[in-house]
């Protein structure tokens, strides 16, 4: 679990990282003005940033971890760090676009190795394998602080994300780990209208989960398998799709494309570069799901009552 160092303390940024509650009073460009009770929220989450102290932010370029660290950097300057997992999980462009960013703000980022493939818990891929991604993580980042002196820990969950089943939520309890942003009670909606505010180029970003959260349930996560999905999912965003998904069942490749963009995959010769991009991706068989792009559609195969327990 070797730490790669501390990186993007570099160049000028691009991007504002100025209060968003002043930028809402004439955010750039078409952004419509944050609402009185999101810019409270945000009042609320500062406070609480600057009550701590001190934060190491766990990062993955997601547009909810990268609004907290850039806010956590915003006021705490050099008394944060933002902490990256690099793991055969994280797709390379989702690693490039998060080191982009806090480069972009000059903001502090640590990238450290992961390894929860290497845990029995996490290739068996059931549905309590985030959970064993997050205990890693926490427990690398938990070392990581010791050693750098940053007693706390946050993560990017919202308030949002407390009604949804998403089981490294009782990792991040059983570690201590702080959810400043659930805690001012800030929606993905409003965590979106703020980083645009703040003119930040990822506030529409589509959500981009681990590439293991692709593997249908009790399939074995291997490295081979995750750059599988990696390769397919970037082979069908070099056809020009943006919000998508390559859902792993064996030789087959369920395709979930945005209902927005699946009238532009419905026709004979996209249906053909979908079926040779996905097959040059090692897939055997090729469908595409017409019900479009759901986020946590793997979900849906678990008993109810798992789903029930929520951060179970």
């Amino acid at each position: 679990m070797a730490a790669e160092g501390i990186i993007c303390l570099m160049a000028a940024s691009a991007h504002t990282n100025a209060p968003v509650a002043e930028l809402a009073q004439s955010a750039p460009g078409n952004a419509p003005a944050v609402e009185p009770g999101t810019a409270s929220k945000l009042l609320a989450l500062e406070a609480r940033l600057e009550q701590l102290g001190s934060l190491m932010v766990a990062y993955s370029g997601g547009v909810d971890s990268a609004f907290l660290a850039a806010t956590a950097h915003r006021v705490l300057g050099p008394r944060m760090l933002a902490v990256l997992a690099d793991s055969p999980s994280l797709a390379r462009r989702d690693m490039e676009q998060a080191c982009a960013f806090a480069h972009s703000l000059q903001m502090p980022l640590h990238v450290v190795a992961t390894e929860e493939l290497e845990r029995p818990e996490y290739q068996r891929n059931d549905a309590s394998r985030c959970f064993h991604c997050k205990d890693e993580l926490f427990a690398v980042m938990e070392s990581l602080g010791a050693n750098l002196g940053f007693p706390r820990i946050a993560y990017g969950m919202n308030a949002d994300d407390t009604r949804d089943f998403r089981p490294g939520q009782r990792a991040a309890e059983e570690h201590a780990v702080l959810a400043p942003l659930a805690e001012a009670g800030l929606t993905k909606i409003e965590v979106r209208a703020l980083a645009r505010a703040a003119d930040y180029p990822l506030w529409d970003r589509p959500a981009a989960p681990c590439l293991a959260s692709r593997v249908e349930y009790g399939r074995t996560v291997t490295r081979e398998v995750l750059e599988q999905v990696e390769r397919a999912e970037e082979s069908l965003r070099q056809l020009g799709f943006r919000e998508l998904r390559v859902r792993h069942h064996g030789e087959l490749a369920r395709v979930e494309i945005a209902r927005t963009e699946l009238p532009r995959a419905l026709t004979m010769e996209m249906f053909d570069a979908i079926s040779a991009a996905l097959r040059q991706a090692g897939f055997q068989y090729v469908t595409l799901d017409t019900a479009g792009f759901r986020s946590g559609s793997m979900n849906a195969i678990l008993p109810a009552d798992t789903l029930a327990r929520r951060g179970a």
